[in-house]
């Protein structure tokens, strides 16, 4: 059994993060998707409680097979990981983070615990992820997916309802609701 973790603010959980589970599920042959939500994330400031994150996610990740969602304590990834221990399983994340991977805290530590699975999206180049690889220890606990582009961002998406501007699209259509009922990221 394989175990997919994907580890975030989601303030708020958007369609870029639904596609990346999607697509490594589908790809990597994922049995189950551990979405975690970080309750104080230690690298940026969020904007809604962690509880309110936490449902978001639940509502986003609702459709993806084999997902669970449960807030995560701590506010660095190698902290969370070394407390769930997971076995066969893989971190999830983006290119663009990966690019910033060496800067973790322990990034070898991470990768001793877990493989890599690094989605491959516009806006890094191919070419400068495959020289950050190569330069991290066990560069074989790596791996690259294809996700379909989608050009979006918790802060543009929390920018565009604090101008009363529509979401649809960018954000699941429960999340939207979700939002709008509770009023969040207005000024």
């Amino acid at each position: 059994m394989k175990l997919g973790i994907l580890g975030g603010a989601f303030d708020p959980p958007h369609v870029g993060h639904v596609a990346l589970a999607r697509a490594a599920v589908e790809q990597l042959g994922l049995a189950r998707l551990l979405v975690l939500v970080a309750a104080d994330p230690g690298h940026k400031r969020t904007t809604a409680p962690a509880e309110t994150r936490l449902e978001l996610a639940r509502i986003a990740f609702a459709g993806v097979p084999g997902a669970e969602v449960a807030l995560d304590p701590h506010a660095r990834t190698v902290d969370s990981l070394e407390e769930h221990e997971p076995e066969d399983a893989v971190f999830l994340m983006g290119g663009d983070e990966l690019a910033a991977f060496e800067h973790w805290k322990d990034p070898q530590r991470v990768l001793e615990i877990v493989r890599l699975g690094v989605a491959l999206r516009p806006g890094v180049p191919e070419a400068e992820l495959r020289e950050v690889r190569a330069r991290l220890p066990a560069p074989d606990r790596i791996s690259f997916f294809e996700m379909e582009p989608n050009p979006v961002s918790s802060t543009e998406i929390r920018a565009r309802v604090a101008r009363g501007e529509p979401i649809d699209g960018l954000v699941p259509s429960g999340v939207a609701a979700a939002i709008d009922r509770s009023h969040l990221y207005r000024d």
